[in-house]
């Protein structure tokens, strides 16, 4: 039971990091060099803290990006 586990945490895991590097290739970002990468989300991280405002304006470019998906 402990080994399965351990498994589907590892799979949960995989399929966790898959989705978020889809978004990468989703934002126009896959050529771009890992540390520029890491860079953008460090700063949008911490230029987003408690900032109501600006979260709501991402999420709604992102959801813009993903309604497209339907075209």
């Amino acid at each position: 039971m402990r080994r399965s586990s351990s498994s589907d945490a590892r799979k949960k895991d995989t399929r966790e990091k898959i989705e978020l590097g889809g978004l990468i290739v989703k934002a126009g970002l896959r050529y771009e060099k890992r540390a520029l990468l890491l860079g953008m989300l460090i700063d949008a991280q911490r230029r987003i803290g408690d900032d109501e405002t600006e979260r709501t304006r991402l999420s709604a470019i992102g959801a813009e990006a993903f309604g497209r998906d339907h075209e």
